[in-house]
Order: C-alpha cells, then structure tokens, then sequence
C-alpha cells in the first residue's frame, strides 16, 4: 500500500511530538562554581550520555534552599527535582516534611563487593532523608603575597588584624564564625557548644566577632571568596577547601590554605517531599547512578572532596586536568587533619533559626 505524503508528513510530526513527550527535564540545585562544575563532569554529563531524554538544569540556589523550599511548599509549587545541601539543613528539612524519607539499600546501588548502600556510607548517613555525597571542609585561605615570610599558622589569624592587617572574607551566617570566635576567646574545642548554646554564650562570639567586624567582606556564595583573594581585595578569607583547592592549583594564584580548626562537614541530596511519580521516578534512576562507588570516586578528579561512601576512596587518583594526586589535597589528608573542629549537625539544627536571627541583628547593629 502507498502511503500519501500527508500521511508520513504526519507521522514523522507525530514521532518527534512522541519524543518530546518524553523528554524530562531535571532541576538539580547545588552550589555553583567549581563544586557544580565538578558534578556535571562526574555526574550531569555522563549521566545524560546514557539518557539523552533527559536535560539537566542547574540552580545555584542550596545556600537558600530551606528557605525557598518552605515557600515552595507553602505555595504548594515546588518546582525543584533534587537539592545538595549541607548536614544540618537536611536534618531541619526532614523534620520539617520537607524532604522524602528514603530506604537508602533500596534506592541506592550496592558497592562493587555487594556490601550495602547504608554500610558503605556508614554513620555519614545522618538522616532518614540524606544521601551522602562528600566530606569537605569550611578553612581559610590566605595570599602568600601578603603576609610575606610570617605566613598564618592557627585560626586565630583571622582576628590578629596587628600582625596581618587587611579586609578578611567571612560567610555573612553564624556557622563557623561563631565557632571559631569561641575558640580564639579562650573557649575549649570539647566546649564550644555548651557554650553556644546559652544566650551568653553566643554574645561572647559575636563580641569576639565584633573585635574585627569593620574588617570583613560577608560572603554569601562559595565564589566569592577565592575572587576576592584572587582581586587581592582581602587577605584571608574563609570558604570551602574545594574552592581554594581551583584557586591555588587551577588557577596558580598566590594564595596558600590554613588547615587549622578546619570544620569538618557533609553535603549531599535531599529529594523534595510530594514530587509526582513521573519527577519522582526520574530523580531515582539519576542518583543511583550519582551516588555510585565510581561516580563518587570520579567527582574526587576535579575537586578536593573525599568522597562519601567508602569503597570510593581506593579509586581516588590523579586531578583529571593537572595530573597531580588528588589524596594530599583532602580534608582527610593526615597532613592536613592535625586539628580539625567537628561540626555538630544537630546542634545547628536545633538552633540555627534563633541564631540566625541573633547574628543578621548583629550584622546591622553599630
């Protein structure tokens, strides 16, 4: 039988409508900067390589991502498919029914010797709704250029505006500022957090903090810290290890980290509570593939993040671009662990809200 030209005209609109049909888009929100650019070389890419229906978007909004998850959930809109935040904000999410509870042996794969998903990731699994994906740290950097042959040694720096005068980057929140302020007033590691519990307490971190307040620069995105070292608008600044890692060695700025009081943390996903089945099913199948031994293990390639899940670490080389290994650059590195500060993700989901409120209050105040 002979087909009309209309008939396969048809067909062929009718195909490419079918294929549309298909086609999912997923929005991925993270950090931005080179922790986005280290998931969509570990994760995004190779991800819809395998699934060319789906396209990727990124948004850059997980340092709001409580905030603008509530509303969305208030608006009954919630457009988002799978957020990367921090510990503590996974564990005020959960509790708050904003994020799904999952069965992580169920949803995730196994490890490559069939151990599971919830004994690779160990106790790094710290809520119901959490998946891990990294361990990172919040440090400093500092320009070498700047404090010549005196270069910092201790956390401390940050407030000895005498012996290195100059602007400092903070992160415009009280987590880790007011830990390290407590720690540089005389306050005992194993104490810091009885001390910050108590309105006394966090008034004696923003005093300390007060000591250097006409000295910062707030930061409020990950980025903003290595251009302001690589502007030479500051001296020393707070941000994540990964960040500073693509400053000093991508980049070959003159700029050198601090590992002392490094705050030990985690990140990984949480998936929006009452996604539909359809966003539901696709955000699956994409972190059982993200959250593999291999893809956790790849991310380490172009960012100095240990991966979470245990059987990852054996499989951490070389930066796929430098070519120098990757496992002295990590948090984790004994070298670069010697005095590190644990966050306590509880605590913080506890008492960010009214601290939060206390620290913007102060930020304002003369």
């Amino acid at each position: 039988m002979k087909l009309s030209k209309s008939l396969l005209v048809g067909g062929v609109v009718s195909l490419f409508a079918a294929t549309a049909v298909l086609a999912q888009d997923l929005t991925i929100v993270s950090w931005g900067g080179a922790y986005s650019a280290s998931q969509q070389k570990a994760y995004h890419d190779p991800y819809m390589a395998k699934n060319p229906d789906v396209n990727i978007i990124n948004d850059e909004s997980s340092a709001e991502a409580v905030a603008k998850l509530r509303a969305m959930n208030e608006a009954g809109n919630v457009t988002w498919d799978l957020v990367d935040v921090v510990a503590s904000d996974a564990l005020r999410l959960c509790d708050e029914g904003l994020a799904m509870e999952v069965d992580h042996d169920k949803v995730l794969a196994k490890a490559p010797d069939g151990t599971d998903a919830s004994d690779d990731f160990g106790d790094l699994i710290v809520s119901e709704c959490f998946i891990p994906q990294i361990v990172y740290s919040t440090t400093v950097g500092y320009r070498t250029d700047a404090v010549g042959d005196n270069p910092p040694t201790d956390i401390c720096a940050l407030f000895d505006t005498k012996t290195f005068p100059g602007k400092r980057a903070l992160e415009k929140r009280p987590i880790n500022n007011m830990e390290w302020a407590l720690l540089c007033d005389g306050v005992a590691k194993d104490d810091v957090y009885d001390v910050l519990e108590t309105p006394a307490g966090q008034e004696r971190a923003l005093a300390k903090l007060d000591t250097i307040k006409d000295d910062v620069i707030w930061w409020s995105a990950g980025a903003d810290t290595p251009q302001l070292l690589a502007d030479g608008e500051v001296v020393m600044g707070s941000t994540y290890n990964g960040r500073l890692f693509s400053l000093i060695e991508e980049q070959d700025q003159p700029v050198a980290m601090l590992w002392d009081a490094q705050v030990f943390d985690l990140d990984g996903w949480i998936i929006p509570a009452g996604l539909p089945e359809d966003r539901k099913k696709a955000v699956m199948d994409y972190l059982y593939f993200a959250t593999d031994t291999q893809r956790l293990a790849d991310q380490a390639k172009y960012i100095s993040y240990g991966p979470a899940r245990a059987s990852s670490a054996p499989l951490v080389g070389k930066h796929a671009e430098l070519g120098i290994e990757m496992a002295p650059h990590m948090p984790t590195d004994p070298k670069n662990a010697q005095n590190t500060f644990l966050y306590n993700y509880e605590f913080w989901a506890d008492y960010r809200d009214d601290i939060d409120a206390k620290f913007q209050a102060w930020l304002v105040r003369n």
